[in-house]
C-alpha cells in the first residue's frame, strides 16, 4: 500500500516532466491557444476518470489520471505563461504573467481546504475532490474560443500580418499599434539568428550560469511550499 501510494503521488511529477519536455514543439506547431483547448480536454478526462475510480473499485485509474493531470499541468504551464504574456499589452505583462503565481497559490489553499474530512475528505465524497481539477478546465475550454490566437504566434510562425493585426485589435481595441508590431518584427529578427540550446547545452553554457542558479534556488524553494518543482 505505501509503494502504490508513494507512485501514485509521485507520478504526477513524472507526468508534469513529459508534458513540459513537449511543450516547446506542441507551441511551434499547433498554437498556444490550440494546444491550451486540447490540454483542457485532457485535464477534464483525467479529472472523469478519477472521479469515476472508486465507482469502478479500481486504484489503476486513480494512477491513470494522476499521470494524466501531471501531463496536462507540465503542458500548461509554459503555454500559460507565453500565451498570456503574448495576448497582454506590454504596460500589463508583468502583471499577467505574475498572476499565475497567485493562482497556483490559491489552488493550492483551495486543494488543503476542500480536502478536510468535515468537507470533500470524506470517504463518501473523495471521488469529488479527485475529480474537482476538471472544473477550472471547463471554465477554460468554454472562455478560450473567445479568444484570438496570440498575435507574435500569427506573425512569426504562421507570417499571417493580417491575422495578427486582427488579433491585436481584437485584445487591445481599434487604435495605432504599428509599435507592437514592430516589437514583433524586431523579435523574429532576433529569433532567426539566435540558435536554439538543448538542456545540456544551456546547463555548459557559461554566459546562462547565474540565471540558471536563480532559477534552481526560486524552483526549490517553491517545491518547499508544496508545488511541484519540476
Amino acid at each position: 500500500l505505501l509503494f502504490l501510494w508513494s507512485i501514485t503521488v509521485s507520478i504526477f511529477g513524472i507526468g508534469g516532466l513529459l508534458g513540459s519536455s513537449g511543450s516547446r514543439y506542441l507551441t511551434v506547431k499547433y498554437g498556444k491557444k490550440k494546444c491550451l483547448m486540447c490540454n483542457n480536454l485532457l485535464m477534464i478526462a483525467a479529472a472523469s476518470i478519477m472521479g469515476c475510480s472508486k465507482i469502478a473499485k479500481s486504484f489503476e485509474m486513480i494512477l491513470i489520471g494522476r499521470f494524466m493531470c501531471g501531463i496536462s499541468a507540465g503542458l500548461c504551464v509554459p503555454i500559460h505563461h507565453q500565451y498570456v504574456g503574448e495576448i497582454s499589452p506590454k504596460k500589463l505583462r508583468g502583471f499577467a504573467n505574475s498572476t499565475s503565481s497567485f493562482f497556483w497559490s490559491l489552488g493550492k489553499a483551495v486543494g488543503q481546504i476542500s480536502g478536510q474530512r468535515e468537507l470533500l475528505g470524506h470517504q463518501s465524497l473523495w471521488p469529488m475532490l479527485m475529480a474537482s481539477c476538471g472544473l477550472p478546465a471547463m471554465v477554460q475550454l468554454i472562455t478560450l474560443p473567445f479568444f484570438p490566437e496570440s498575435p507574435p504566434y500569427l506573425f512569426m510562425h504562421k507570417e499571417d500580418q493580417e491575422g495578427c493585426r486582427k488579433a491585436i485589435r481584437q485584445l487591445w481595441g481599434e487604435g495605432h499599434h504599428q509599435a507592437e508590431i514592430d516589437d514583433i518584427m524586431k523579435e523574429k529578427a532576433t529569433m532567426k539568428n539566435t540558435k536554439i540550446l538543448s538542456v545540456l547545452e544551456l546547463m555548459k553554457e557559461p554566459a546562462f550560469r547565474w540565471q540558471l542558479y536563480i532559477i534552481i534556488i526560486l524552483t526549490a524553494t517553491v517545491q518547499l511550499c508544496g508545488i511541484n518543482a519540476v
